[in-house]
């Protein structure tokens, strides 16, 4: 188990954070005011494991709403302010939608009731990955479905699509002066095969793909690609040899001396995984599952892990010079929880360890699984 200490440099860090995440552009993703282009500045990214509503969290959602529908929104309350508060939130929808009215489905094959999209959108999210081993649960219908509701409220997509145009779009977004580009890949989608004359319906891991997809974002203007991956191998606490491998030719992947990928974030593992910095570049192999029930493992017994997960919180900042990339001047780790009684809740496991001491053990977990790959020596810290 890796040791860390909750020493005054994180809470120096966090309030250093929360201090840059709170220093917002007029719009999030808009233009500047006045008639000159703002001068580049630090903005915090921060990203979020799977959301995967299992019948219980369905459940929840209609005694949250008091029988009107459906009410996602208090279970991710409790994160909302650290989501809010970031220049850019990006998130992993997991799951497809259902039909309006319904029926909705848990595991094994999802429908979530859309409403969950109106939740993404009011913590704040500005993103979301679609690509998963769900990703097919209901055909191109649910593919359709789940992008409309995420077009509704705002928030951008990417990794599923619903035309060959589509799919060759990053979801593309603005802050600090930068353009940032996000990428989503998924390992497989559960046997489904992608539907006949639709192989663009959902984007499969594919190395060459990925960085000349991540070339292409670079070449029509991102100053920063984050690519997404739904990978690993679940309930595997380390990152398996899959994982090492690709993360490794990704971030050596470079174009004139630039890396072609700045970020990679993980999901699909069900549990936390390590953030590591692997030739010079930042990847978090998972963050675990960020909404979920209780969560049966392998051996068909509850396992206490498939509702932790992290928030990856990364502060970027301007490059010294013109085309030079965009730093990471500040990494860190929010420890979530799932909590699933009296009410499913989404705790913010950092803070509420304050007051509480059954979450002490937690924090503990959790932030061992982050640090197990030594990137406290690298800078990573635990915020909050």
């Amino acid at each position: 188990m890796a040791k860390f200490k909750w020493a005054p440099v994180v809470v120096a860090a966090t309030l250093a954070g929360v201090a840059a995440a709170c220093v917002h552009e007029p719009s999030k993703n808009g233009p500047g005011s006045g008639g000159s282009e703002p001068r580049p500045r630090p903005f915090t990214l921060v990203a979020t494991g799977d959301v995967l509503p299992h019948d219980s969290v369905i459940q929840q959602a209609q005694r949250d709403a008091s029988g009107a529908g459906y009410d996602f929104g208090p279970m991710l309350a409790g994160v909302k302010p650290v989501i809010s508060r970031a220049d850019l939130a990006i998130c992993h929808m997991e799951t497809v939608y259902g039909q309006v009215g319904g029926p909705y489905t848990g595991y094994p094959a999802f429908q979530s009731p859309p409403q969950v999209a109106e939740a993404l959108a009011e913590t704040g999210y500005d993103s979301c990955s679609t690509a998963s081993n769900h990703t097919l649960d209901a055909g191109t219908a649910g593919i359709s479905r789940t992008l409309a509701a995420l077009d509704r409220v705002g928030v951008k997509h990417v990794g599923s699509a619903r035309s060959a145009a589509e799919a060759v779009k990053p979801a593309l977004m603005k802050a600090g002066g930068a353009e940032v580009a996000q990428l989503a890949y998924t390992y497989g989608t559960n046997g489904y095969p992608l539907p006949a004359g639709r192989p663009w319906a959902v984007n499969l891991i594919d190395e060459r793909k990925i960085v000349s997809d991540a070339r292409a974002a670079r070449r029509a203007g991102a100053d920063i690609v984050v690519v997404s991956m739904h990978w690993g191998t679940e309930w595997q606490s380390e990152p398996d040899q899959g994982q090492l491998s690709l993360a490794e030719k990704l971030t050596a992947s470079r174009t004139g001396g630039r890396p072609d990928i700045d970020l990679i974030i993980g999901t699909h593992a069900h549990v936390p995984q390590a953030y590591q910095k692997v030739n010079g570049t930042w990847v978090v192999y998972g963050m675990g599952d960020q909404l979920a029930g209780r969560m049966v493992n392998h051996e068909g017994r509850f396992d206490a892990r498939g509702n932790q997960s992290t928030i990856a919180r990364f502060t970027f900042a301007p490059p010294s010079s013109k085309g030079g990339r965009w730093r990471v001047e500040r990494a860190e780790f929010v420890p979530q929880l799932t909590e699933l009684s009296p009410a499913i809740r989404v705790l913010n496991v950092a803070e509420a360890a304050d007051r509480r001491t059954d979450l002490g053990p937690v924090r503990a977990t959790i932030g061992s699984a982050a640090l197990s790959r030594g990137a406290a020596q690298d800078g990573l810290t635990m915020g909050r």
